[in-house]
């Protein structure tokens, strides 16, 4: 079940929260933990076994996180830690890197010439392992390091890792934040006005733009990358770039709405990155919260900038190779790590002084940059990534004599208004939809988005949150 879906928004979103209203205080935290459990276990269609996974992630993580707080040797912590970490890491390399990992293997002992070879795993990824894995092990760190205290409520762990809004695809919110909340918070109708608004709003940005444009991406996969024009190419990657942004900001806009119904602040994730002037600064407004995560539990931890440009260099290496991986177990996610890296570390070495004093030319690097960085991130087959670098650069050669010409001038009729809609809505124009308390014309338009959206989703012009699958 996903939040653009009828069954979320007409069925167990005005269930749950009729239930939810009518507990009382004491008794509203148990609703939200048996609500999510059913949420989570709808959204993997009953396999049981993905919620025991969920589950014992929450159980391990409660247990060293005790046994932690209760050593008193500097080793005995390490171990409490080194455990937790280890069963929750663990679980996410077995589901989702384990195939990527024999497949690799096998081709190292082909190219050495053994015959032997590793019998091919290849398990389906449980919905949202990567992100309560990463709050799994924000949390065991922070225990660790005397930051916060072990939660003594096994209850109160597992719905800090199980709550449903931000369940499957973050934000990632750091324990000690959500457990204040948790304990102590205020439901008002403001708080469900506003969090109706920007719920709506997200709504809006995943079924009126990112669905709308990525049917023009995948129109560009069916046609063929050999066979497109090359003003098409950069069409087709102009779609994939809006339609990640919106697809994956409208998710943490629902998110972010669904908490603030229940009195919770979730923190924000997006900071209109598309209009930054340098990568540096992109990476600082996109997912913030997993930036933040990689920030203070790999980067910092290893030196941070405090050591020297070679060795800031080699910690910004680790933390995009890491941040790569993360997103996927293929080598393109990689080569999109790296490919980050590579420019970031230019703007370290001194461009990025040059791009912040000299902003217009930053904004034109900044869009010629990003949607390149997104083709190596959209596309798996390495191949093809290189043949879609030649349509976009025409001199790189490879050019074919089966090109359609005139394709861009279809397409883009066909799609100038959901692509003129989301070039619109980069900038500011989307919050102050729910920033405004207020005010007959934001009402009209926040109802306008929400029932043009119901209209798509009935009609079946939806897709599955992008981020879903990372």
């Amino acid at each position: 079940m996903v939040f653009s879906s009828m069954d979320f928004v007409f069925h167990f979103l005005p269930v749950f929260l009729a239930v939810y209203f009518l507990t009382p205080f004491p008794w509203k935290n148990w609703i939200l933990f048996l609500g999510s459990l059913c949420f989570y276990l709808y959204g993997t269609q009953g396999h049981l076994l993905y919620i025991v996974l969920l589950l014992s992630a929450a159980a391990v993580a409660y247990l060293a996180g005790r046994s932690l707080e209760k050593s008193r040797s500097r080793h005995g912590k390490r171990l409490c830690l080194l455990t937790g970490l280890g069963y929750s890491l663990g679980m996410l390399i077995v589901f989702k890197y384990s195939g990527f990992i024999v497949e690799n293997v096998n081709m190292l002992l082909n190219m050495a010439g053994m015959s032997a070879q590793l019998p091919s795993v290849e398990p389906a990824l449980p919905l949202g392992i990567s992100f309560y894995t990463f709050q799994v092990c924000s949390y065991l760190i922070d225990v660790y390091r005397g930051t916060i205290q072990a939660e003594r409520s096994l209850f109160r762990l597992m719905g800090y890792v199980c709550m449903f809004p931000q369940l499957l695809s973050g934000p990632l919110i750091r324990y000690g934040k959500l457990m204040r909340e948790w304990k102590d918070r205020v439901h008002s109708m403001d708080g469900l006005e506003e969090g109706l608004r920007i719920f709506t709003a997200g709504l809006g940005m995943k079924v009126l733009i990112a669905n709308q444009v990525g049917n023009l991406w995948r129109q560009t996969w069916t046609i063929g990358f050999e066979s497109i024009s090359t003003p098409m190419a950069w069409l087709g990657l102009l779609a994939y770039t809006l339609q990640i942004y919106f697809d994956f900001y409208g998710y943490s806009l629902m998110a972010s709405g669904l908490g603030r119904v229940m009195g919770f602040h979730f923190p924000d994730n997006f900071r209109q990155p598309y209009l930054s002037v340098s990568m540096t600064e992109f990476w600082r407004r996109w997912h913030m919260t997993l930036g933040a995560w990689f920030r203070d539990y790999v980067y910092i931890p290893l030196g941070g900038s405090r050591t020297g440009m070679g060795r800031t260099l080699r910690n910004l290496l680790a933390v995009w190779l890491l941040t790569g991986l993360w997103h996927g177990a293929s080598w393109n996610y990689i080569l999109w790590g790296i490919v980050l890296f590579l420019i970031i570390a230019v703007e370290k070495l001194g461009f990025l002084q040059f791009l912040e004093r000299h902003r217009i030319f930053g904004h034109l690097y900044m869009t010629f940059w990003i949607p390149i960085s997104w083709l190596v991130f959209a596309v798996e087959d390495l191949p093809m990534v290189w043949i879609y670098l030649t349509r976009l650069f025409p001199f790189l050669g490879g050019a074919s004599a089966s090109v359609f010409s005139g394709d861009y001038l279809k397409y883009g009729k066909a799609y100038g208004i959901s692509l003129a809609l989301g070039l619109a809505c980069i900038g500011g124009l989307p919050e102050k939809l729910w920033s405004k308390k207020h005010g007959f014309l934001t009402a009209a338009v926040l109802l306008a988005v929400f029932w043009c959206s119901i209209y798509c989703i009935w009609k079946g012009m939806d897709d599955p949150f992008l981020y879903f699958s990372f």
